[in-house]
């Protein structure tokens, strides 16, 4: 997922920082940013908003059809 890697590489910060401050796993948010089907639209969302996103950025997210149909 493009936007969440731009907006955490925008801001410095690392996959491990943002999954420190999610609570969650590096490899999640590699998941995340590969566009794993398996995540679910919940963490995509918390990871947008822990990495920083502003809300456009977010709105543009959503707008542009992700997570695609049937996979969140």
């Amino acid at each position: 997922m493009d936007a969440l890697r731009q907006a955490r590489r925008k801001r410095g910060i690392s996959q491990i920082d943002l999954a420190e401050r999610m609570g969650s796993s590096q490899s999640r948010i590699a998941k995340i940013e590969a566009g794993d089907p398996s995540v679910s639209l919940d963490l995509i969302l918390r990871a947008l908003v822990a990495s920083g996103a502003s809300r456009r950025e977010i709105q543009e997210t959503l707008a542009s059809g992700y997570p695609p149909a049937g996979t969140a």
